[in-house]
């Protein structure tokens, strides 16, 4: 028998993503990678870029330091311009304002799709509505979305936690998500909100991004005509880790959905008497590493490879409007 690997296609990049990593590059890029004349590097990122361990340490080699919080950076490299990047995950208004009182040289990665629906709770709260938020707590995104509006924006999980909700039928109510989460995992929790308040109001189009839909849908059939899955995206991507959730789901019992950072964390038993391998990565990974994982696969017997394309995907999005601008200062 023929040992297989079946391809998801789309995988890996999104736009949001490849702008912030793209972003981090063109500094570097304008800097000649090095550190300047007055000792200080080329770029700050605050937090990872991205969710994968890779890109950053691969950015953090070319000379772009990464930062918790902007604390961290000195007052020199703030009087020095030393461009600071938002990461695609988006930050709260605190943040933006704790940069605009040091006069920090802001370039904003935040993924458009995120900006969107920073812009949804502003709007909303405008309006008057209290806003019901479907993310995980304490993920980035997560962080800056509700940051906007703390005392209007109630984080919840999961569809047990509809029941701490307490509204009353005046209280105009409107849904919204992290863009990170799977359509399957939220459905749920939508039908117990719809349930527990019927009045309740969702935006004009999903939240869940296309990306997310799109590597959701591929590794589902992937996941239909193999043995096992393996999903290349880091711990704390939370794309990532959907990924491999749908994918066990599609699996129904006939094996088992694997996560990793690479090809290394690949165990050999994963594979005893399987016939197919279905592979896919998460929206931060790039092609290198899912390249990886087909050679270690290839090495293991899985020789024919398949590719299961759901969608041609030809969004882009333009850099920063900071780099536009200003390409000399970066």
């Amino acid at each position: 028998m023929t040992k297989r690997i079946v391809l998801a296609d789309p995988r890996g990049f999104c736009a949001g993503v490849d702008r912030a990593i793209l972003t981090v590059q063109t500094i570097l890029k304008a800097s000649g990678g090095a550190d300047r004349a007055d000792g200080l590097p080329p770029v700050y990122v605050r937090r990872q870029i991205v969710h994968n361990r890779h890109v950053v340490e691969d950015l953090a080699s070319q000379g772009a330091v990464f930062v918790q919080e902007l604390a961290e950076i000195p007052d020199e490299a703030a009087a020095a311009g030393v461009p600071i990047v938002f990461s695609a995950h988006g930050v709260s208004p605190s943040v933006k304002a704790e940069a605009d009182a040091r006069g920090l040289h802001v370039v904003d990665a935040t993924c458009p799709l995120v900006s969107k629906v920073h812009r949804e709770v502003l709007r909303f709260v405008r309006e008057g509505y209290e806003i019901v938020y479907i993310g995980h707590r304490g993920h980035d995104e997560a962080v800056g979305v509700v940051g906007e509006s703390p005392e209007h924006v109630h984080l919840i999980e999961h569809a047990d936690d509809v029941d701490t909700l307490d509204f009353t039928p005046d209280t105009k109510l409107v849904l919204l998500t992290q863009t990170t989460l799977s359509i399957d995992e939220t459905s749920g929790t939508i039908a117990a909100l719809k349930a527990r308040f019927p009045w309740i109001k969702e935006p004009p189009s999903s939240d869940i991004c296309y990306a997310t839909s799109n590597r959701q849908a591929a590794v589902k059939l992937v996941a239909e005509q193999s043995d096992c899955v393996v999903i290349v995206g880091s711990a704390n991507s939370s794309n990532s880790v959907r990924l491999m959730e749908v994918a066990q789901e599609a699996l129904a019992g006939r094996g088992t959905a694997h996560r990793v950072d690479d090809a290394a964390e690949m165990e050999e038993s994963w594979f005893d008497g399987v016939g197919a391998v279905g592979v896919s990565s998460g929206a931060s990974v790039p092609d290198a590493l899912v390249a990886g994982v087909i050679d270690a696969l290839k090495d293991r017997g899985f020789t024919e490879v398949s590719t299961v394309e759901t969608i041609k995907e030809n969004m882009h999005f333009v850099l920063p409007a900071e780099l536009r601008k200003q390409p000399a200062r970066a």
